[in-house]
Formats: C-alpha cells, sequence, structure tokens
C-alpha cells in the first residue's frame, strides 16, 4: 500500500443542509456528484465526499454510535489572517467555532471550526511545513 490518502468522506445527516455549509466556504462539487445521494470535491490531490452517515457506516461496516469518531481535518495556509478570515467565514456559513485562531506551542498560528454535522476542521499555520505553490504542505 502507498504511503498517501486518495478520499476522505464525512458522513453527513442531511446533505442539502452540508451542501449549502460547503458550498457557502466557496467549494464546487465535481461534475461526478449524484444529486441527493453524494457529493465530491476536488479538493487538488485528495477528493471529499459528503454521503448519508447512515450510508456510510453500513459501507464502511461499523456501529454508527452518533459521536465524534477521532479524527479531526485540516487545512493548512500560509498566514495568520488567513487562519482568521477562514473561521469568520465558515461561522457565517454556519459552522460552530470551536477555538479562535490563537498562537499554538508548536509555533504555529491555529482555529477550529466545526461544521454542521460535528466534523472539527483545523486551520493553521505551521512554519515546520511550508506550502508549495499548490497550498500542498511540504514535510521537512
Amino acid at each position: 500500500m502507498q504511503q498517501r490518502v486518495s478520499l476522505i468522506t464525512l458522513g453527513v445527516r442531511d446533505l442539502a443542509r452540508s451542501l449549502e455549509f460547503y458550498e457557502g466556504l466557496g467549494w464546487r462539487r465535481h461534475a461526478d456528484s449524484v444529486e441527493g445521494e453524494v457529493a465530491f470535491f476536488d479538493t487538488g490531490g485528495m477528493v471529499v465526499a459528503l454521503w448519508a452517515r447512515a450510508s456510510l457506516a453500513e459501507d464502511s461496516a461499523v456501529d454508527d454510535a452518533g459521536g465524534w469518531g477521532g479524527i479531526t481535518l485540516a487545512h493548512n495556509v500560509r498566514r495568520a489572517d488567513e487562519v482568521d478570515a477562514i473561521l469568520h467565514a465558515a461561522v457565517a456559513a454556519g459552522a460552530r467555532l470551536g477555538r479562535g485562531g490563537a498562537p499554538t506551542p508548536w509555533g504555529g498560528y491555529s482555529g477550529v471550526f466545526v461544521d454542521p454535522d460535528g466534523h472539527p476542521w483545523e486551520i493553521a499555520v505551521n512554519p515546520g511545513w511550508p506550502l508549495d505553490e499548490n497550498g500542498r504542505p511540504r514535510l521537512e
């Protein structure tokens, strides 16, 4: 198995509401999306999908206890003001602010929003992981 992730699927309770939220952040659905069933977003080397939580649990062979699944997604940016702008846009689109942007103990700057289905997203500047011209982190 190669060391990479191709797809992250987020289980959602209400696909229309989740689409409204992510599209409110400026994300655009890919043409392969199936109206009313699943939405795909090309994130530049990886795909993020939104799919009914019950269908995802069944397909993944797990029981859904309805709680946090032990995963936090992250989006790295180049500057602290970008962190704050994205957190503000997410809250305006319907997210809950989990943690406002602030300096971190590891020398960066980050904050967290939680999407309408409870998926936490850390928005961060990490000086140890510079971003290339496409916004992909380089582990150095």
